[in-house]
């Protein structure tokens, strides 16, 4: 890419929303943007990846990588480019869903599919190092098993029934969602004969716990016993499924798929190349199976050169404690790095009027000159894992927050109505809180002051600011559609759909008016595209001025009375804002 364009991009303030957060399609969200209001206040447009064919997770289950023609349109992509408007869309390294060709393919032709190995067959990998339970699934020796890093409660696999009625257990890090299925008389007397006489008793006791939603092993199959595998593998064949199942990087057919994905998001627009879930793709015996080294660098590597060959840039993106210093050893090898650290961050600075934690991590950023993209809030929740301190090689990392200030943090967060997403060791013993889900506006306790400082602050600081459609109107949290979600119901709590109507409204209030003011000077201003210099200043206060030769954008914050003041140049007249 060339260097102009680094530039623009490094410059640009970046919106993030799903091609229907706003109205229903990415075509209201693009009358939004040709909007007057909106002019020159965004560069980059973060589309979240139901633009593609998916259907779990809200998009992070990648059926395939083409236009999903609901919600996007090639006049879409064509009025963002008029707008002047890159894209950064998200290829999810790790998985696809069930419902892609090459799963399907798998499901249809087993042994005999091209796809054979294209995913990871949880048994085939673990073979000769484990014990194999009463389910025919292998549960690794307890040195390997205590090492994995669990991203939900139980073995990250899902049992997939095939047609010829056996079940094979795949890798599945992520979600799945089984819908069981009532059976039929019919269906236990095909199976098994000499149950002809009892088959409405054994489908009434089935059907019934079905009908309750229970676990299936709360069947009472009393007189029954000697049939309970058949009868389970009969409810878990009629049962319909999604998962979001791992594949195997060591399968060339896989390179293949990444090349040819990174080539079409091209073809849509991308500039900035999101590497979801990245870290897990590599997996090996003996290892955590989360940023295993060194195959996670030569994998990064690989995707790089692809990356290149299509005037991609990079983003990785990683969840992992500060402590751990995986961001700094990301950034050394030159990769943006996503920047998971400030929204937690920034609510400890505004809570407790102190600039210490968020200077010390600036600073960072300055001294070791880190590309990052930051941001608020997102689609997800608000990190809390990130900020600890953690153990490497027998010698303690300190976190950029001790452990008392982050628990107040997230207690902080949750008695304004945040929801909890939590880690899981091996047993399925809750070991840690992940993230907390809650609008970025409702964790500052709905108070618009603290909103307009945390987005002047993010705007002043180094890297590309994402904002949240959501933040960007003051959004409050979603109870209703949180409480309806279910499982993953937490992270609908900052997920509302805004209508048109919603828009319109928002454009008249002082909170919408004056972030679109401040982002559009951040997007527009060549002060940003020079040095930051981070000003002496008392700890309940912010200092920070930007200069590209004869221009300068300079921030003065009081993080007690929350008011702030920005002096800048516009064409050699200063002009100021007063919040």
């Amino acid at each position: 890419m060339n260097q102009e364009k680094m530039k623009s991009l490094s410059n640009g303030v970046m919106l993030n929303a799903y091609p229907d957060s706003i109205g229903h399609k990415l075509s209201d969200t693009i009358k939004m943007l040709q909007k007057p209001e909106f002019k020159d206040v965004f560069s980059l447009f973060y589309v979240l990846p139901t633009f593609f064919n998916s259907d779990l997770d809200r998009g992070f289950s990648i059926i395939d990588y083409n236009i999903n023609k609901e919600l996007v349109s090639k006049d879409d992509l064509k009025a963002l480019k008029e707008l002047n408007i890159d894209l950064k869309f998200d290829i999810v390294l790790n998985h696809l869903s069930v419902a892609s060709p090459q799963f399907k393919d798998l499901l249809k032709n087993g042994e005999n599919s091209k796809f054979k190995d294209f995913f990871i067959n949880w048994n085939e990998f673990w073979k000769g190092n484990g014990e194999v339970n009463d389910d025919d699934i292998i549960i690794p020796k307890a040195a390997f098993l205590n090492k994995l890093f669990m991203r939900k409660s139980g073995l990250p696999i899902l049992k997939v029934p095939f047609p010829d009625g056996t079940e094979k257990p795949y890798w599945n890090t992520f979600y799945q969602d089984i819908k069981y299925n009532k059976i039929t008389i019919k269906d236990i007397i095909e199976i098994i004969p000499q149950l002809s006489e009892k088959a409405e008793l054994v489908c009434h006791k089935i059907n019934s716990v079905i009908d309750k939603n229970k676990n299936l092993s709360s069947i009472d199959f009393e007189g029954f016993h000697e049939y309970k595998k058949d009868l389970l593998a009969l409810v878990n064949r009629k049962a319909t499924y999604l998962g979001q199942m791992d594949v195997n990087a060591k399968s060339e057919l896989v390179w293949e798929f990444y090349e040819e994905t990174l080539a079409k998001v091209k073809s849509f627009g991308c500039s900035i190349l999101r590497l979801d879930a990245f870290a897990y793709l590599h997996k090996e015996i003996g290892q955590t199976n989360f940023f295993n080294k060194p195959g996670t660098w030569n994998y990064l590597e690989r995707i790089n050169k692809i990356a290149q060959k299509n005037d991609l840039i990079l983003l990785p993106e990683i969840h992992a404690e500060y402590g751990l210093k995986l961001h700094d050893e990301v950034a050394k090898e030159g990769y943006q790095i996503y920047d998971f650290f400030l929204p937690g961050l920034m609510i400890h600075t505004l809570e407790k009027a102190s600039n210490k934690a968020l200077l010390t991590w600036v600073n960072e950023i300055v001294e070791k000159n880190y590309k990052t993209v930051n941001m608020l809030g997102c689609h997800d929740g608000i990190p809390v894992l990130d900020l600890k301190g953690k153990e490497v090689n027998g010698i303690y990392n300190k976190g950029l927050l001790e452990d008392n200030e982050i628990e107040s943090i997230m207690n902080t967060i949750m008695e304004r109505g945040g929801r909890v997403k939590n880690l899981y060791d091996p047993s399925g013993k809750k070991i840690s809180y992940y993230q907390v889900n809650a609008t970025f506006f409702s964790a500052l306790g709905e108070d618009e002051k603290k909103l307009l400082l945390a987005r002047a602050i993010q705007l002043f600081i180094p890297g590309i600011p994402q904002v949240w459609y959501l933040d960007l109107f003051a959004g409050k949290n979603n109870y209703k559609a949180a409480d309806k979600g279910g499982s993953g119901g937490h992270k609908e709590i900052n997920r509302t759909t805004l209508s048109l109507q919603d828009i319109e409204q928002g454009l008249q209030t002082e909170i919408v008016k004056n972030q679109l003011k401040i982002i559009r000077l951040r997007n527009t201003s060549k002060a940003f595209l020079g040095t930051i210099e981070i000003n002496n200043s008392k700890v309940n206060e912010l200092d920070i001025t930007w200069t590209n030769n004869k221009e300068f954008a300079h921030l003065r914050a009081n993080l007690n009375t929350l008011s702030f003041k920005i002096n800048y140049s516009d064409n050699n007249i200063i002009k100021k804002m007063n919040f």
